[in-house]
């Protein structure tokens, strides 16, 4: 039987929602092994110049304790 621990990340990026969530869980998987999925629970962003300047989500990583 596993047990799986859930943690919550928030990772940003200038070129958009996927890439932030992208570069999110690779960094998590620096230091944590065995990571099953994840959960985008909010996806807000920064203006600057009236344009769009990052991406900013809030991710639920669930992985599998060993």
């Amino acid at each position: 039987m596993a047990v799986a621990k859930t943690i919550e990340i928030v990772a940003a990026s200038a070129i958009g929602v996927e890439d932030a969530v992208q570069h999110g869980i690779a960094k998590v998987g620096e230091t944590i092994s065995r990571i099953e999925g994840f959960w985008v629970k909010d996806v807000k962003g920064v203006v600057r110049d009236n344009k769009v300047a990052e991406w900013r989500v809030t991710l639920a990583i669930t992985f599998i304790v060993e």
